[in-house]
C-alpha cells in the first residue's frame, strides 16, 4: 500500500511538475467535490493518475504530503524523503490534550471508600454529604468554565485560545483542532454556535516562513470548516454557520507568513495552547539547492546564536552542537506561550538522551513542567518512510517538574483518536530525585523495553550502576594523571579508500580491521573475525574485502581496547569489545580506549602483562549490565565516544580501586 501511494506521487510529477499547481488543482477538486458532493476523484483532471483508495478519505493528508516535497525541493532535499505528519498521530495529541484540559477543571476527586462496606446509617450520611460536595464542585466548574468562555479563553466545545502553530506548515493541527470543534459543537444551543466558532478562529495565532505554505494553508482550513458543517460554502446565511466571506477574512489575518525563530511574535495576546511539528532539520542541511548555501547556512547559524532580546539575553540559550531547528523552535514555544499555558510538540526521541540537548532538557525541568512523554520507537514507523524514533512532549510553561509520566514504548496502532493512546501502552512514573540521580541532573531519558518483567531488570540495573564513578571521571578507579578517553579509529576509509585492499589468501600485511570483523555469540563470546586471524574464511566473505592496510598510517605497536561504533538495530548487543592485537589499524567505524600510560603499566603489573590486563578488563567491559545500560541510554545507534566516557564501569570483585590508585 505503501509503495502505491509513493507511486502515484511520483506519477503526479510526471504529469504535472509544477508542484505549486499540484496543490491548487488538488484543492480545487476537493472544494468542487464539496460543491457537488461527489468524490474528489472524480473531479481531478483526467490527465492526473488514479488515486489510490488509501488517498480518497483525507484530502489534507495529500495537501500535507505534497507540501513537504515543495519544501524539500525548494531546500535542495530530496523529495522522496518528505513525509507529513500521520493525521492519526495529530488527532491522538489534541485528544489527549483537550481531555486533559477538561478533566483538571471537570473531572471530582473519586474516592476510595466502597460506600457499600459502610453500615446503613454512616452510609445514608455519607451520601448526602458527597451530593452536596458534587452540587458545590459542579457549581464552581460552571463558573469557572462560562468566565473563560466569556472572557475568550475557551470556546464551548473546550479548546483553549488562543492557539498557535509556529510552523503551521499546510494547517495540520488548526485543521483537526476545527475538525474536533465541529463534532462537539453539536452540544452547544444553535444560537450560540455561530459566535463559538467565530471566537475560535479568530483566535487563532498560525505562522510559517513559507508564503506558499501560508497560502495553502488559508485555503486548507475554509474547506475544513465547509467539511465540519461550521462555514457555509457560500454567503447563503446558514443559523449556526459563519458565511464563507467571514471566515475567508478571519483566515487571511490569522495565517501570516513570518519566521518565528529571527522575528518578534506578531501576535499581541499570548497562547494558552501550542501544538505543531516542528522541522526537524539541521542548518547544516539548509539551502543546499542554493547556489550561496553554505554562505547563507553560516550566517544563518550565526544570527540564530547572538539573537537577543530588549533586555539583552539570548533569544536561545541552550544552542550546542549541531544547530537543529526542532530544538530551536521548542525553546522558542516556551517563551511565546503565556505561564500556565501548554506545549505539545512532536520531536526525535534523541532529544531524550543525546548529550547536544542537556542544556535544553534542563531548561524543561528547571524553569517548567515537563509533564509526560509519549516515546515511539524507530520499529513503530510512525512515519511513512521514517527510521528514526518519535518523541511527544508536553509541557506546562512556568510550572514545576516534580514527576514524568513516561509512556511508551508504543506502537503506531495504539494511537486513539477518542483517549490519546491505548490504555494498553507501558506507562512509568520517573520522580525528580531518582531522575536527576540517574543522569546527573542532565535529566535524560533511558530507553525502556515493553516488557514488564524486562522493563524492572533494566530499572535495577540502573539503579545500581547510576551512583558509580563514569569512565572518564576523574574520581574512576581507571583513572591516572589524565582522564581515560575514548577514541575514533585512525584511519577514514573514505580519505584512504585507494590505500584500503581486499586480504587474499596468503597475504602478508597490515590488519584492516571494521565494524563487519567484529562477531559475537553465546557460546564464543565476542572475537574477531579477520581473515589474519582466521585463514579458513570464505574467499568471497565480505571480511576479506577492504581487510588490508597499505597506507602510510604506521601502526600501533602495543594492543588496544576497541569497541564497535555502530551496531545494528536488531543486534542484541549495542556494545562489543575486544582486544586488538599489536600491529592493526582501525577504521573510524570503531572505537578504542585510550588509557593512561601509567594505569596501563598498574593494569600490567598487577595481571602479569598488558595483554592479561586488557583481556581482564575486556570481560568488565562485555559485562551484560553494562551492555544494558548503553542500550537504555542510546540516543541513536551511532555509537558516541561520549556515551562510552560514561560509562559506569564498576571494578572486579578481584580488583579493589585502592590498588590501582
Amino acid at each position: 500500500m505503501r509503495g502505491n501511494v509513493s507511486g502515484w506521487y511520483a506519477r503526479l510529477d510526471r504529469e504535472c511538475e509544477d508542484r505549486i499547481e499540484q496543490m491548487n488543482i488538488w484543492l480545487d477538486a476537493w472544494e468542487e467535490a464539496l460543491r457537488t458532493h461527489q468524490p474528489q476523484a472524480s473531479q481531478l483532471p483526467n490527465d492526473w493518475p488514479t488515486l489510490p483508495a488509501s488517498l480518497l478519505t483525507d484530502p489534507g493528508h495529500v495537501l500535507d504530503h505534497l507540501l513537504c516535497r515543495h519544501d524539500a525541493e525548494s531546500d535542495g532535499r530530496s523529495p522522496r524523503g518528505a513525509h507529513p505528519t500521520p493525521t492519526r498521530l495529530a488527532d491522538a495529541i489534541i485528544a489527549d490534550e483537550l481531555r486533559e484540559d477538561i478533566s483538571m477543571n471537570a473531572e471530582p476527586v473519586q474516592s476510595n471508600v466502597n460506600l457499600a462496606a459502610l453500615p446503613p446509617a454512616f452510609r445514608a450520611q455519607a451520601q448526602a454529604m458527597n451530593h452536596q460536595q458534587d452540587a458545590a464542585r459542579d457549581a464552581e466548574i460552571d463558573e469557572e468554565t462560562e468566565r473563560e468562555i466569556a472572557d475568550g479563553m475557551r470556546t464551548r466545545t473546550g479548546v483553549p485560545l488562543p492557539f498557535a502553530d509556529p510552523a503551521v506548515g499546510g494547517g495540520l493541527f488548526p485543521s483537526r483542532i476545527l475538525k474536533w470543534h465541529g463534532e462537539k459543537i453539536a452540544d452547544v444551543p444553535l444560537e450560540d454556535r455561530e459566535q463559538d466558532t467565530r471566537i475560535l478562529l479568530s483566535s487563532m495565532q498560525l505562522l510559517d516562513v513559507c508564503e506558499v505554505a501560508a497560502t495553502m494553508t488559508r485555503r486548507r482550513l475554509l474547506l475544513s470548516c465547509i467539511r465540519s458543517g461550521l462555514v457555509s460554502l457560500d454567503d447563503n446565511p446558514k443559523e449556526g454557520v459563519l458565511a464563507r466571506s467571514e471566515a475567508v477574512s478571519i483566515f487571511d489575518d490569522v495565517v501570516r507568513v513570518g519566521d518565528a525563530l529571527r522575528d518578534d511574535w506578531p501576535w499581541s495576546e499570548r497562547p494558552r495552547l501550542l501544538m505543531g511539528n516542528p522541522p526537524w532539520l539541521r542548518i547544516k542541511d539548509r539551502f543546499r539547492g542554493h547556489p550561496d548555501g553554505s554562505t547563507l547556512r553560516k550566517e544563518l547559524g550565526e544570527e540564530l546564536r547572538n539573537l537577543r532580546e530588549d533586555d539583552g539575553s539570548l533569544r536561545f540559550s541552550t544552542l550546542r552542537g549541531n544547530v537543529n531547528l526542532y530544538r530551536l523552535f521548542l525553546e522558542r514555544s516556551l517563551q511565546l506561550v503565556r505561564s500556565g499555558g501548554r506545549v505539545r510538540l512532536i520531536v526525535p526521541d534523541s532529544l531524550l538522551r543525546e548529550q547536544s540537548s542537556a542544556p535544553l532538557r534542563r531548561l524543561l525541568v528547571d524553569s517548567h513542567e515537563w509533564t509526560g512523554i509519549w516515546t515511539f520507537p524507530e520499529s513503530a514507523r510512525l512515519f511513512t518512510g521514517v527510521t528514526q524514533g518519535v518523541l511527544i512532549l508536553g509541557i506546562t510553561v512556568d510550572g514545576v517538574s516534580e514527576e514524568l509520566i513516561c509512556h511508551g514504548p508504543a506502537e503506531a496502532n495504539e494511537l486513539c483518536s477518542r483517549n490519546g493512546l491505548d490504555k494498553d501502552v507501558p506507562r512509568f512514573a520517573l520522580d525528580r530525585e531518582r531522575w536527576g540521580r540517574w543522569g546527573r541532573e542532565e535529566w535524560a531519558v533511558p530507553r525502556l523495553p515493553r516488557d514488564r518483567y524486562e522493563r524492572q531488570t533494566l530499572l535495577t540495573i540502573i539503579d545500581e550502576l547510576a551512583g558509580l564513578p563514569r569512565l572518564a571521571e576523574s574520581n574512576h578507579w581507571l583513572a591516572g594523571k589524565s582522564r581515560l578517553r575514548v577514541r575514533v579509529g585512525e584511519v577514514d576509509q573514505t580519505t584512504w579508500s585507494a590505500d584500503i585492499k581486499p586480504w587474499k589468501k596468503g597475504s602478508r600485511g597490515t590488519p584492516f580491521i571494521r565494524g563487519i570483523h567484529f562477531r559475537n555469540d553465546e557460546q564464543k563470546g565476542i572475537w574477531l573475525h579477520h581473515p589474519s586471524m582466521n585463514s579458513s574464511i570464505d574467499e568471497n566473505a565480505a571480511e576479506r574485502k577492504q581487510a588490508q592496510w597499505r597506507g602510510p598510517i604506521e601502526a600501533p605497536a602495543h594492543p588496544r581496547l576497541a569497541c564497535q561504533a555502530i551496531v545494528n538495530a536488531q543486534q542484541m548487543r549495542r556494545l562489543r569489545w575486544v582486544v586488538l592485537p599489536a600491529g592493526c589499524v582501525l577504521g573510524n567505524s570503531v572505537n578504542h580506549l585510550e588509557l593512561p600510560e601509567e594505569v596501563g603499566e598498574k593494569l600490567a603489573n598487577e595481571k602479569g602483562d598488558l595483554d592479561s590486563a586488557l583481556t581482564w578488563l575486556c570481560e568488565l567491559l562485555n559485562d551484560n549490565r553494562l551492555d544494558a545500560w548503553a542500550r537504555a541510554w542510546a540516543a541513536n545507534n551511532n555509537v558516541n565516544n561520549y556515551e562510552l566516557e560514561m560509562l559506569p564501569l564498576p571494578p572486579s570483585e578481584s580488583t579493589a580501586p585502592s590498588q590501582l590508585a
